[in-house]
Order: C-alpha cells, then structure tokens, then sequence
C-alpha cells in the first residue's frame, strides 16, 4: 500500500476525483465506499481485482462493460453469469459448470462459445449455437441431422465440416453458397444445376458439366463460358446474348456470334477491345455486322 497516496485520499470528492483521473487509484484507497467502487469498474472493470468482496451490483457493473472481468470474480452468481456471457460469449471458458440457460446465453450471443462447453450440451444449446454461427457445428461430435441443416443455412461453407452430409444438407448448403459444390463429391444434376442458376462461376467446380448445366451456366453469367471446354455454338450464343463481353473468352468466334455479341454490349469500348483479340479476318466479316459496330459507337 502507497500510505501516501492513501493518506492523500480523505474525503470522498478526493476520491472520487482520483479515480477519474486513474480507475487504479483505487488501490491505494482504504475501504472504498461501494461508491467509489462503482465509479471505478465504471471506469475499468480490471478494477474489480483490488476490491475485496465487491457487493453482486459492483460485479455485474464490471462484467457488463467486458464479459471477460469475470475471470477476477470468485463464485459469480447466475445473474452475473449471465451478464458476462451476453457481453461476450466467450467469457464461459472461465465460468464451472454453467448452467443450461447461461450455455444458451453465451452461444447466442457467439456460437463459437460452444466449444468452452462440456461435449453433453443439450441439442437446444447446440442448435442456438449453430443459429448464431454456422461454422460452431466444428466443435459438435456427431450433430443430429437437424443441427447439420439449420448449420449449412446460416452458412453453406459449414458442409466442409459435417461428415457425409445428406442430399438434402448438400442441396441446402449450395442453395446458400453456389461454389461450395467444389466441396460435394460427385454431386448430382439438381445439385449442379442449383448451384449455377445461383452463380454461373459455379461451373469451374463441376467435372464434365452436361451441355444442360453448361446453358444454365452462361445465362446467369455469360463471363462462365472461361470454364468450359469447346463450347458449343449453342453455348457461345446464349453467352453472348447474357454478356456481350463474353467474347472475350471465345476462341475464333463466328460472324454469328460476334453479331450477337455487338448487339448485347452494354460497353462498346471493351467489346471492341475483345474482339480486337481476337484473330478474326473482318474481310469476310458481313458488311451488317460492321455497320452495326459503327451504329453502337454512336
């Protein structure tokens, strides 16, 4: 103990005015009024570490402002249990035994808290955490199948973590997040078909896509057309006709295909840029085609 400092501190408006101007100041005051107290873990929950005995009111004013506090407080009550877990979830780590509404409380307010919980949390607890954070089943041994879709519906990454998930989990998590097909081994035609209506880039995940999956592909994304082998004139059409930019990743396109194209440019100036290359003989290019190139400049 500083006994000058503390000697320094008489009056309660010293006191006060002390710990405003440094919340550590409270360890050199003797027998702090709950007042004094309070206006400190206001100021810094840490101070909760040199009062002895603070009352549950100076506890749950420390916990409220950082979750974590509660590591310097012996045998919380539930109330301040509570409290610290909807500050931050993760403050369970540092709470024996927590009950079942204080697990709830923590996964809610982050579901990765889940794992700082003993591995027989109840499926509410389990749910409530995957609810929050999709990626928490992570840390759940054999969740059930209703856990494994509430989890791909938060998030449809989380599938990288569910061992052999139904086809109903994989068709939900691509439903969510297109290209986490490259994570699904040998989806099926609905499944390949779901991801691209989503996102036409999908396609660069799927193995030998059929030329169905292919034209559902470029018309969501004619720019998709890069991830298909010798497309079909059917295919570079219906790309160009969804982008005419698509061009761009088309090999030796033909007059047919460079019309379209020009007709469905949004920006003349890139289409241009495209084709320019592009190895095209314009000699053989039909007078209708340029004159409609020079018609979109203007």
């Amino acid at each position: 103990m500083n006994y000058f400092l503390e000697e320094k501190y008489k009056t309660e408006k010293e006191k006060l005015k002390a710990i405003k101007e440094n919340w550590g100041n409270i360890r050199f005051i003797k027998n702090p009024s709950e007042e004094i107290q309070l206006a400190a873990v206001k100021e810094n929950g840490l101070a909760i570490q040199y009062i002895k005995n603070p009352s549950e009111k100076i506890q749950l004013e420390a916990v409220e402002g950082n979750g974590e506090i509660i590591k310097y407080i012996k045998n919380p009550s539930e109330d301040v249990q509570l409290a610290a877990v909807e500050q931050d979830g993760l403050a369970i780590v540092y709470i024996d035994n927590p009950s079942e509404d204080v697990q709830l409380a923590a996964v809610e307010e982050d579901g990765l808290a889940i794992q700082y919980i003993n591995k027989n949390a109840s499926e509410a607890v389990q749910l409530a955490a995957i609810k929050r954070t999709g990626n928490a089943i992570v840390y759940i041994d054999n969740p059930s199948e209703e856990a494994q879709l509430e989890a791909v519906k938060e998030n449809g990454y989380a599938i990288r973590y569910i061992k052999n998930p139904s086809e109903e989990i994989q068709l939900e998590a691509v439903k969510r997040n297109a290209d986490v097909i490259q994570y699904i081994k040998n989806p099926s035609k609905e499944m390949q078909l779901t991801a691209v209506k989503k996102d036409g880039y999908a396609i660069q995940y799927i193995k030998n896509p059929s030329k169905k999956v292919q034209l559902v592909a470029v018309k969501q994304d004619g720019s998709a057309i890069i991830y298909i082998k010798n497309p079909s004139k059917e295919i570079q059409l219906a790309a160009v006709k969804q982008d005419g930019y698509a061009i761009y990743y088309i090999e030796k396109p033909s007059e047919e295909v460079i019309h379209e194209a020009i007709l469905h440019t949004n920006d003349i100036g890139e289409l241009k840029y495209a084709l320019a290359a592009k190895d095209i003989d314009w000699d053989k290019i039909s007078d209708e085609t340029k004159l409609l190139l020079e018609i979109k400049e203007f």
